[in-house]
């Protein structure tokens, strides 16, 4: 008995223990396009977010976007619902399939076309407003290449690394490029830069990533300092089938 309680500690077993928390690539990744201290940076982000275990073991996240828009979204098995109180429609969608329905001014979509492009448009939203949200989660994403910048200072005076972020064939924009902001000390992204034509000079834009809580041992940026982006950040570990196939505003 001794034996096998000691067989579970093996240094081969705790390395295997070790590579699982740490944080693997999504197929189609551009490792090799990428430098490697820019992954290695990415890989800091992820652990001193939470790591990748604790961020995959949540189940829902629910936020408010801009003001202008509520999301549920299941990472399981990518369930999204979608609120858009000013245009009086509710979208409940699969991102996975595809497959859905949709409400407009107290009407459902029944056109198969016509859904159809309501559908295409829920997963561009949740597209854009998860990675306002996620975005530190998914630096080795498929289609993603990953490059050192240089070091600088956050509008804030934060001294960080920069990683810039290019995509290929990937997303409803993937002519973007992103450059992102890590704290030297913490690892934490604390800024971003947007570019909408990955050959710009200068960024369209620049936000900052602050005001971290951490929700089940992962953290999120929510309710930050310029007041865009995310609000009302919540994590839920169960909710009803009902919040992805009710129309029916669910009580959260």
């Amino acid at each position: 008995m001794l034996a096998i309680v000691f067989a579970c500690n093996t240094p081969e077993q705790k390395a295997e223990e070790k590579q699982a928390n740490q944080n693997p690539a999504a197929e189609g990744f551009n490792e090799a396009g990428s430098d490697p201290r820019a992954i290695a940076l990415a890989d800091s982000v992820m652990a001193a977010m939470g790591g990748r275990k604790n961020y995959d073991n949540i189940r829902y996240i629910a936020w408010n976007f801009f003001g202008e828009r509520d999301l549920v979204w299941d990472k399981h098995t990518g369930r999204v619902r979608i609120e858009v109180p000013s245009r009086k429609t509710t979208y409940l969608v699969n991102i996975n399939t595809l497959e859905g329905k949709v409400i407009k001014d107290s009407s459902e979509i029944t056109n198969p076309d016509s859904l159809q492009v309501y559908l295409n448009r829920a997963k561009d939203i949740w597209i854009n407003d998860s990675y306002w949200l996620v975005m530190p989660f998914k630096l080795k994403d498929s289609g993603v290449t990953l490059k050192y910048s240089r070091e600088d200072t956050t509008a804030t005076g934060i001294k960080a690394d920069v990683i810039t972020l290019t995509f290929e064939s990937v997303g409803s924009t993937p002519d973007n490029k992103y450059e992102v902001y890590i704290d030297k000390t913490d690892h934490l992204v604390r800024q971003w830069a947007y570019f909408k034509e990955a050959g710009q000079g200068e960024p369209s834009a620049i936000w900052p990533w602050d005001n971290y809580k951490e929700y089940e041992g992962v953290l999120l940026s929510s309710d930050r300092s310029d007041g865009k982006g995310p609000h009302n950040v919540r994590v839920f570990q169960e909710l009803p089938d009902s919040v992805f196939t009710s129309f029916d505003k669910p009580a959260l």
